[in-house]
């Protein structure tokens, strides 16, 4: 079965990397190896993302101690406390089955796995039966180490700032941001990925317009195919020192051009959590992949 839709189809021939994705594909697989099962269970976070009740498309970050996150079978996950009350994606899973896609991320050693699947609530907060699990590389990952948690930080709902454009001070953060996860949809599911780079990889060229480069990758494509399919997008970007997470949710598109390819961003709807995230990281270690100029 192929692991690509027809988006990322048409993005690898346009890019002339055909074959190479059909090898990188190779590594996506239905099932949940031991050591994918192992790093999952360690990590104190996982981005997910989904799109709501009114469709659209959002990032979040849950959180928790090491094992709130772990498979309970070759092809299911359980997630310990669910989704926040708080975030955009509260509502979002639904005992009919919604597709979601999460990507756990661990800056302290600079690994990645991603998967992707349908995911129903369960007592503990909601399971998922995976569709794809893969690995990344470690490119542009920037390497932090965890100070510890805050769970007294917690955001009251009445804290939570909403929006349709950035902020002066969102903005700046936007701008010095050197690590992002975006969440895209197609229809055969949802995706997660993360992008990272030097501070100010991210342009903001209007309080509703973002854009970046697209750096070279593992060449499957599957955040530019899903753009090419739909166009519907959710960014979420960390305040890694102070637990502060900004999610934006809107439309993006690709730009081909002779420099390269980049993406545009349209900023529909904002919603910023202060101290969103209990956990306390260092100032970075910059990948030395980055490129030196954004």
């Amino acid at each position: 079965m192929d692991p690509f839709n027809p988006g990322s189809l048409a993005v690898q021939e346009r890019v002339g990397v055909r074959d190479l994705a059909d090898h990188v594909g190779r590594s996506i697989t239905p099932g949940i190896r031991p050591v994918a099962a192992a790093f999952l269970e360690a990590q104190p976070m996982l981005a997910l993302g989904a799109a709501d009740p009114d469709g659209r498309v959002w990032a979040s970050l849950l959180t928790g101690p090491p094992g709130f996150t772990r498979a309970t079978g070759p092809r299911t996950v359980s997630v310990a406390g669910g989704v926040p009350a708080r975030d955009p994606l509260a509502d979002a899973v639904t005992a009919d089955g919604t597709p979601v896609g999460t990507i756990a991320l661990d800056p302290r050693t600079r690994r990645r796995m991603r998967l992707n699947g349908i995911a129903r609530p369960s007592a503990r907060g909601f399971t998922i039966e995976a569709e794809q699990v893969f690995s990344n590389c470690p490119k542009y990952l920037q390497k932090r180490e965890l100070y510890g948690s805050d769970p007294a930080g917690r955001t009251e709902a009445d804290a939570v700032r909403h929006g349709d454009a950035l902020t002066p001070d969102q903005v700046r953060r936007v701008r010095a941001a050197d690590t992002f996860f975006i969440a895209t949809a197609a229809p055969d599911g949802v995706d997660t990925s993360h992008r990272g780079g030097g501070p100010g990889f991210v342009r903001v060229d209007g309080p509703r317009e973002l854009g970046w480069r697209d750096y070279p990758g593992n060449s499957m494509f599957l955040t530019l195919g899903n753009l090419e399919s739909d166009g519907r997008a959710g960014l979420l970007f960390l305040d890694w020192e102070t637990g502060t997470t900004l999610q934006l949710s809107g439309v993006a598109r690709t730009e081909y051009g002779p420099e390269g390819r980049v993406t545009r961003f349209r900023v529909d709807h904002t919603v910023e959590i202060p101290a969103g995230s209990p956990l306390r990281w260092s100032a970075p270690e910059y990948s030395p992949a980055n490129p030196t100029e954004p």
